[in-house]
């Protein structure tokens, strides 16, 4: 009998490259592929990247690097490179790197295993992309890690012109699919056994505008409410021009949607935020905030800051500080901007020296970090329910579970910790599906104890990133 052939997948940037790594997974094993750990034992590896980082190139010719020296050693191994970066470099990555055999775009995820079968037939490297969107990722099997968590992509590529974003340029316009297909696949999930999904978009907000020529993110949150097995739904990311009151709403009648709203600030100042084009003001922002805040009961609310962009002043870096102290965000993700290759923003004039930038950075980090602290300290007494999702990272004598409005809480459970890994239930790709070859199903993840499950807390501790609770 031939041995299976396998594969190694990694991914670098955000959730819509772990989305689209989990159906380049499913479509290898539906051709018999399986998951190895380390690319020495595989026979395809692939390399999801991400153009956002500053150093993104370096890492992913870095990583380059080190699989030409796998490949040296087997030279049967199958290089892949797909994602934003390969969508924006192309031709060059075979340029710099002829070991690579196949280079895809970011709407040729369905090709894969042509793609590699090119690759046998021709001998030669095979670099292809496309315009268009073909087929849905979603739509496509997958292979997924998480048993009870599943990411649904909504909407693909992005409409807005912010002057320091690639993502339009490398994900292309804005695609959506129809509501129903997404509700069938949420119904396919949770019959799998998921019961919590994050919704994903480059701006969810502005769904099934291409389609239904009107927004329909509010109509397609409450459509999910009814689902049987679904327990939870998160979403991300919106864009704060096209956060609306009936959005707010759906939220807030939604037994399933969560209270957790991540809208990226990205500059508390009016005039840096018009640099930007992000086609809202610091007025208009905080109008949102307020909007949601009364609709949505307990909502918790977390961002996106750039700190030091092109002719930002010390002016327009108090007002993003003010404005941090005025909404006090449950957390933010801080960024020091460094010029993007293919941006606008790369070209501008006044760039901001590297320790002036450092300096606001550390500031706005310290004025977060306290803040932070003392939202979380605002729950120590109360009882919550979290979602474990499995031992804590930094201490394996306690489990990590999840609030509805996205706080980490570390606990204590005798009876789960220490368990160990049992193996999952079954074998295989779980349910199949004529259409595709495989819903989107656990394929050999492990089956941790408590995850998955749900368990009430007393908040007893608290620091800016977690909490801290103990079993009721």
């Amino acid at each position: 009998m031939n041995k299976s052939k396998t594969y190694w997948i990694r991914t670098f940037g955000c959730q819509m490259n772990e989305h689209d790594s989990e159906r380049l997974a499913g479509l290898l094993e539906v051709q018999g592929y399986r998951k190895v750990a380390t690319p020495d034992l595989a026979d395809v590896a692939v390399f999801n990247t991400c153009a956002i980082r500053e150093n993104a190139d370096n890492r992913l010719y870095g990583n380059l690097g080190h699989i030409k020296a796998v490949k040296d050693v087997n030279p049967d191994l199958k290089v892949v490179v797909g994602g934003c970066l390969a969508e924006k470099d192309r031709e060059t990555i075979v340029r710099k790197a002829p070991w690579v055999d196949v280079v895809m775009g970011t709407r040729n995820i369905e090709a894969l295993p042509a793609l590699l079968q090119r690759v046998e037939e021709q001998g030669i490297p095979v670099v292809e992309f496309s315009e268009t969107l073909n087929v849905f990722p979603s739509a496509l099997p997958a292979r997924r890690d998480n048993r009870f968590h599943a990411w649904v992509a909504i909407q693909y590529g992005c409409n807005n012109a912010c002057t320091f974003c690639i993502v339009p340029s490398v994900r292309g316009h804005e695609d959506s699919r129809r509501i129903g297909d997404i509700l069938g696949e949420v119904k396919d999930l949770c019959a799998d056994g998921v019961i919590e999904v994050t919704l994903l978009g480059q701006n969810v907000n502005s769904y099934g505008r291409d389609i239904y020529s009107t927004p329909k993110f509010a109509d397609l949150l409450l459509a999910l409410d009814g689902i049987e097995g679904l327990k939870r739904v998160r979403y991300t990311s919106p864009h704060p021009k096209d956060f609306r009151e009936p959005v707010a709403r759906a939220m807030a009648e939604s037994s399933v949607v969560c209270e957790h709203l991540h809208l990226p600030l990205q500059s508390g100042s009016s005039r840096v935020l018009k640099l930007m084009k992000r086609s809202y003001s610091r007025e208009k922002f905080l109008d949102k905030v307020a909007m949601a805040r009364e609709i949505i009961p307990g909502l918790a609310l977390t961002t996106d800051i750039i700190v030091g962009f092109p002719g930002e002043t010390e002016e327009d870096f108090a007002q993003t500080l003010s404005l941090v102290e005025e909404v006090r965000f449950d957390s933010a993700f801080t960024f020091q901007y460094s010029p993007r290759p293919g941006t606008v923003a790369a070209t501008m004039q006044d760039q901001i020296p590297p320790e002036v930038v450092t300096e606001r950075f550390n500031r706005l980090a310290e004025a977060q970090h306290r803040i932070s602290l003392e939202r979380n300290e605002a729950h120590v007494g109360e009882m919550v329910e979290v979602l474990v999702e499995g031992p804590s990272k930094k201490n394996p004598d306690k489990l990590t579970g999840r609030t509805r409005t996205n706080k980490l809480v570390h606990f204590t459970d005798r009876e789960l910790v220490g368990a160990g890994v049992a193996p999952a239930a079954g074998t295989g790709l779980g349910r199949l599906n004529a259409s595709i070859g495989v819903s989107s199903a656990v394929a050999d993840a492990p089956a941790i104890p408590g995850q998955g499950e749900f368990r009430t807390l007393e908040i007893t501790g608290a620091s800016p990133s977690h909490m801290e609770g103990r079993l009721v």
